[in-house]
């Protein structure tokens, strides 16, 4: 049976020139449980941050960090050295392990943009960043990132894949199947129906038991879709992903 994530409900940390709306993916599930976790899908910070930002250096530990940025241009510096702006089509992995540090900056127009936490398999691992060019405006699905070992271009400490799609108003799209895992997927911006379900910006559908059916898009969309293993062990030790309710 589909399970629908409103937007309405969504936490928000920060308002002003760095907003944050805080999706937690395990409200999905319905439970009354404190975890915020979509099984190691932890939180997905969907932020927004205003020309003349910065935030300053800080650390993260035991998160694995994708930053899929989906307009604006965001300028990263980190702990080791390097120095780059991201923008729609730049993809940034940050496998925090035992400590990493980095800095935002925001020099022209806002940013828009999603800061994906996962919790890794084990604490306290070896520090990494990765970046990955990606096409900007791919209307069939696109494999971002996926666990050590799988053909994925970004990998994560942790069996999760993350994909994304870029439909145009009209078109269907036939959500694929990863064995032995469990689907999440979350509208960035737009809308698409799903069996006569609407999904809006900001809002989720799964599945838990059964695969997702096609969706049409209703106007041009930007979609995210993770698959999920549910029963993976983790890591509950991340500055952001081990948070609870």
């Amino acid at each position: 049976m589909l399970q629908k994530l409103k937007n309405g409900n969504h936490a928000q940390p920060f308002r002003g020139p760095f907003s944050i709306t805080r999706v937690q993916p395990g409200d999905i599930i319905g439970t009354e449980s404190t975890d915020t976790g979509f099984g190691p899908l932890a939180i997905i910070d969907h932020a927004v941050m205003k020309k003349g930002l910065t935030i300053k250096m800080h650390e993260h530990v035991n998160d694995e960090i994708l930053s899929y940025v989906w307009s604006g241009v965001m300028h990263h510096k980190d702990s080791v050295g390097f120095e780059a702006p991201f923008a729609r089509g730049k993809l940034m992995m940050m496998n925090a392990g035992k400590g990493f540090w980095h800095e935002e900056k925001v020099t022209e127009d806002e940013v828009e943009m999603l800061q994906i936490f996962v919790r890794p398999n084990e604490t306290d691992l070896s520090p990494d960043i990765q970046f990955h060019h990606k096409p900007e405006d791919n209307r069939d699905w696109y494999v971002m990132a996926g666990p050590e070992g799988s053909d994925a271009p970004l990998h994560i400490r942790q069996n999760v894949y993350i994909l994304d799609a870029h439909p145009k108003a009209g078109e269907q799209l036939e959500i694929p199947m990863y064995d032995g895992l469990t689907p999440f997927l979350y509208v960035m911006n737009g809308e698409i129906e799903i069996q006569n379900m609407n999904i809006r910006k900001q809002e989720a559908v799964t599945d838990i038991v059964n695969p997702l059916p096609p969706l049409l898009a209703k106007i041009d969309t930007t979609i995210v879709l993770f698959f999920v293993d549910m029963n993976a062990p983790m890591s509950m030790e991340g500055t952001i992903s081990g948070l609870q309710k």
